[in-house]
């Protein structure tokens, strides 16, 4: 799968840090349920590389891919328990190396001009902003337009539900991640329920029907 394809499989892409690989499974249902194909489980914890183990052999229906991904032995431990794709918070050669050598789409973080011009001179078009609203929302990504006409993002860091839609009506945007979507909250009580409405709610939203 190509980063262009991971980013046009949902508009959103719940970014997960999960605390235990036993609630993996009935999270992804939950999002397959709400209407979403992809969950991106963050390496920030313990059960990341479990989960997206768990997941990825019962559940073929759901791409799922690793997030926090920082050096070339993350991305190889990610891939080696079934990660079908890697977002990081920045942007390196190492990275950059290691996508090409496993031929595993890697999203790699962005934040300034400088980062986006060694993504696309590395052939990596398309990029995680990163932290989004921090980097400076959605006027960066406008004025990123111009110069790197053919890049395209997948802003994360701050996106909820009252400006996901501001992000998705730019052009250079094909997605959004966010984890509002997965509250720790709902997880810890197992409400998977309430994540499923999130997720309904969620695409509502984005279509316009809310």
């Amino acid at each position: 799968m190509t980063a262009k394809e991971v980013m046009q499989i949902s508009p959103i892409v719940p970014v997960i840090a999960l605390e235990h690989i036993e609630d993996a499974l009935p999270l992804a249902e939950a999002l397959l349920e709400g209407g979403i194909s992809i969950m991106e489980i963050t390496l920030r914890t313990d059960a990341g590389l479990g989960s997206i183990e768990a997941i990825s052999k019962a559940l073929p229906q759901m791409h799922v891919g690793a997030g926090t991904v920082l050096n070339s032995r993350e991305f190889e431990n990610a891939v080696a328990h079934g990660a079908e794709f890697v977002f990081s918070p920045g942007i390196s050669e190492d990275l950059m190396q290691t996508s090409k050598a496993l031929n595993v789409a890697l999203i790699p973080g962005v934040a300034t001009a400088s980062e986006v011009m060694l993504a696309k001179n590395n052939g990596f078009e398309h990029c995680k902003l990163f932290p989004a609203t921090l980097a400076g929302g959605v006027e960066i990504l406008k004025a990123f337009s111009g110069p790197f006409s053919s890049m395209r993002f997948c802003p994360t860091g701050g996106v909820n539900l009252e400006n996901i839609n501001d992000f998705l009506a730019l052009e250079n945007v094909l997605c959004a991640g966010g984890s509002w979507i997965v509250p720790k909250q709902a997880v810890k009580e197992k409400n998977f329920k309430q994540i499923t409405q999130l997720c309904r709610e969620a695409i509502q939203v984005i279509k316009g029907e809310k």
